[in-house]
């Protein structure tokens, strides 16, 4: 609801001012029905899951439903359970008190100082203050997480100042309690210990909170929101059947279906500037390989595919290409800098690490040699499709009259613009790139075409101190 720029300070001009309470869940679907129905942008920055991911969201938004995100790594989990707090109010009123532990509903106080407060003091005595949409949301990551954290412990310092320990006034509460109104989101769910699952089944459920078996009875008003992995998730005895039937909507992620999508992630997520003062042109196919290694990645017997392949992998790979062919440029003096194939040799630094072997199916190859065979399929797979659309054949006649020419990625542009005078007409079609004139871009294209003839066993190589000679 939005309020007046002045905004009431105290219960008797918040209650003239109109303002209605609301339940975090009511809150959230009215302003989500509202842009729905005009039309707005729900989901900003979620790429590929128009017609999945988002419909399920929508519906478990309007259901009122406590949400898991069920995917593997680097899908976006917790982009989208942090994108709903676009859905809370700018900000809400509650009551301001130096003794109230929680953010209370002015119209529906929960703890016992604030009940009272109202009861017995008059309205316009009764302070308020305004908790922005900002502050309400809370994050935590499973591992590592006790009882006390996100439910609550018995406070020793109240007890010994005389507090009865079944009072509420001595309990010191964890992130969900204090999240009271507000949005408690928990990454990682199924190693989250097991007396903290069974702590939260009353929340989940009956919405109130039990600590060292003193039942404290109010009604905590929270969204909870999970996520995990569908390996542990679904393994026996990692999460308590009790919990797993208490979670309103399991809604399921996935890596991007197309080829198109996935650049777009990376492009949209990577945020470089390619710009001054050592600009960058990036060719289409360099982001094509990029993407398509981690599809490769995805498909391969030998990554654990329990694991995933996250898009961060696509992300810190672009990163890495782009920074090889900026370090080029400022060092040659080269503007632009254009990305070759050579400036790959550097992602095994972001690559190792990202990728967790299948034990079974890698058959003692090393990381490395499993990423190498992986880029070479990405190379093949994108050549191959220019190969068949563009008709790259005209090129390949060119290197096979005995054209030898060495690569790398400090090599200078000039260095193949001289060994390759005259340049086919298909790079200027296929390349999206002017090939002809600019000799960062044709070397771009003359080192993705070496590559794709070498993958497709047309030419032979040899490599020798970092750089590679192809011969025909």
């Amino acid at each position: 609801m939005t309020m007046p720029l002045q905004r009431p300070d105290n219960l008797e001009a918040l209650r003239d001012s109109g303002w209605v309470s609301k339940t975090v869940k009511q809150e959230i679907r009215d302003n989500f029905l509202r842009m729905l129905a005009a039309g707005e942008e729900l989901f900003p920055g979620m790429v590929g899951y128009e017609s999945t991911v988002i419909p399920e969201t929508n519906i478990a938004i309007i259901a009122g439903h406590d949400m898991l995100f069920l995917g593997e790594k680097g899908q976006g989990k917790s982009r989208l359970m942090r994108t709903l707090v676009r859905f809370l109010d700018d900000e809400i009123p509650f009551i301001a008190h130096p003794e109230a532990p929680l953010h209370d509903d002015p119209y529906r106080p929960i703890t016992r100082v604030c009940r009272e407060l109202v009861a017995n003091v008059p309205a316009n005595e009764v302070s308020i203050a305004w908790w922005p949409r900002s502050e309400r949301y809370v994050e935590r990551l499973a591992p590592g997480t006790k009882f006390a954290d996100i439910i609550g412990e018995i406070d020793p310092a109240k007890l010994v100042g005389g507090v009865s320990m079944s009072a509420e006034a001595a309990l010191h509460f964890g992130l969900i309690p204090r999240m009271h109104r507000g949005i408690f989101a928990m990454n990682e769910l199924p190693e989250l210990d097991e007396l903290v699952q069974v702590g939260l089944f009353n929340i989940l459920e009956e919405r109130d909170v039990q600590i060292r078996g003193y039942p404290v009875k109010f009604d905590i008003d929270v969204l909870i929101l999970f996520s995990a992995n569908p390996a542990t998730y679904n393994r026996s005895g990692k999460v308590i059947p009790q919990l797993k039937d208490r979670i309103g909507s399991v809604i399921h992620t996935h890596y991007p279906k197309e080829r198109d999508q996935g650049i777009e992630i990376l492009e949209q997520e990577a945020a470089i500037d390619l710009g001054e003062p050592f600009p960058v042109i990036v060719p289409r196919f360099m982001k094509e390989i990029i993407e398509e290694l981690s599809i490769a990645a995805r498909k391969s017997k030998y990554i654990d595919q329990a694991s995933g392949v996250s898009a961060r992998f696509s992300i810190a790979n672009f990163r890495t290409m782009i920074a090889s062919a900026r370090q080029r440029g400022a060092r040659l003096g080269e503007r632009p800098a254009v990305p070759r194939i050579s400036d790959l040799g550097h992602l095994y630094s972001s690559s190792l690490g990202k990728l967790e072997l299948d034990l079974m199916g890698s058959h003692q190859m090393s990381e490395r040699q499993i990423l190498d065979a992986l880029l070479a399929e990405a190379i093949r797979t994108v050549f191959s499709e220019y190969v068949e659309e563009h008709g790259l054949e005209e090129v390949s006649q060119i290197f096979a009259q005995g054209v030898k020419i060495e690569v790398g990625d400090m090599l200078p542009s000039s260095y193949y613009a001289e060994r390759l005078k005259r340049v086919p007409p298909a790079w200027d079609r296929a390349f999206e790139l002017n090939a002809s004139t600019d000799p960062a871009v044709r070397a771009s294209c003359v080192e993705f075409v070496l590559a794709g003839l070498y993958a497709t066993d047309r030419v032979s190589r040899s490599q020798t101190h970092g750089s590679i000679r192809y011969e025909f």
